[in-house]
């Protein structure tokens, strides 16, 4: 009995994994790593959208004007927001601000990363209330 449950657990641990691996749509999977640290961008004149609005790579005519510094995650998994590090150099006078959801769209960037455009302009984003390691306590 001990040998069948030592090899059912073995079984249940290494096929486990590659059934998970084969009914995985990895095509449409996005990794945080792969969107922290990216670009944020704002638009000149923010143009309404919806959520079926949806970009395919940077447009020249975006500010950058920040860096991606995390994302917001119901305890769901659904994410809520990005926390998005504004003005500043080398961290100095920068600011975080947190970005809605409703505000945000992912844009495919270089070597599988990704930026986020807002649909604020930067001064828009300026005035929103800072957030700093306190906020989340």
């Amino acid at each position: 009995m001990t040998k069948f449950t030592t090899t059912f657990a073995i079984l249940a641990l290494t096929a486990g994994p590659a059934l998970a691996e084969q009914h995985m749509d990895r095509e449409n999977m996005i990794r945080t790593r792969d969107i922290t640290g990216g670009n944020v961008y704002s638009m000149v004149d923010p143009e309404p959208w919806d959520a079926s609005t949806m970009y395919d790579g940077v447009a020249e005519t975006w500010n950058d004007i920040g860096e991606i510094e995390d994302i917001i995650l119901d305890r769901n998994g659904q994410m809520t927001g990005v926390v998005a590090e504004i003005g500043g150099s080398l961290d100095i006078a920068d600011k975080h601000v947190v970005v809605p959801i409703d505000n945000v769209r992912l844009v495919p960037s270089d070597d599988r990363t990704y930026a986020v455009l807002v649909n604020m302009t930067e001064q828009q984003l300026v005035d929103l209330p800072g957030v700093d390691e306190g906020f989340w306590d």
